[in-house]
């Protein structure tokens, strides 16, 4: 595989935008092959980007002591758990089944489906990151609640590194994946 680093991206690279061209964003709502499997998938995009954005307003609260630690702790494992395997769920799913049934019905976009596997692994380590600092928090909350605020905000920092990422990976992932059902009248 290669490597394609999102941190250095700006957004989907010009030789995969060849289908976005003909397929503008503004224009899929409208358009007669954007069928509800469509909507339902980008619906997931839109449920990533908010439980991120519970968690990161959450610790935000919690740093600010505007939340109460035990409130945190248990928002911050239902949500951060719930951010984190449905992540990992649907990108096992685009990766093992989605992808391949992109592939085939366009190979000339299969770099880019690379590039968006590339994204999955990098996420699974970003992932991995708040939910080692997510566990050391409610874990610590236990002993030291004074040692467990010091971990909040290593647990922001990890979730704003996944907004982060989702933002771009979200965005370029619909960018190449939806311009290609469209195209092939995929999913319909």
């Amino acid at each position: 595989m290669t490597q394609h680093d999102i941190n250095v991206r700006q957004g989907l690279p010009e030789e995969m935008q060849l289908l976005l061209r003909d397929y503008p964003r503004d224009a899929w709502p409208d358009h007669p092959n954007f069928a509800r499997s469509i909507q339902n998938w980008m619906g997931a995009h839109t449920m990533f980007r908010r439980l991120a954005d519970i968690v990161a307003t959450d610790s935000r609260e919690a740093i600010d002591k505007t939340l109460d630690p035990q409130k945190f702790a248990a928002r911050l494992g239902h949500f951060g758990n719930l951010l984190i395997q449905n992540l990992h769920g649907h990108h096992g799913w685009e990766d093992h089944r989605f992808f391949p049934e992109l592939e085939a019905a366009d190979d000339r976009f299969a770099h880019g489906l690379e590039m968006l596997e590339t994204d999955h692994l990098q996420m699974d380590a970003i992932l991995d990151d708040l939910k080692t600092n997510a566990n050391r928090y409610i874990q610590l909350l236990h002993l030291s609640e004074k040692d467990a605020a010091e971990q909040v905000p290593a647990v922001l920092a990890a979730c704003e590194g996944i907004q982060a990422f989702l933002n771009r990976h979200l965005t370029d992932e619909e960018d190449l994946v939806v311009p290609i059902i469209l195209h092939h009248k995929l999913r319909g």
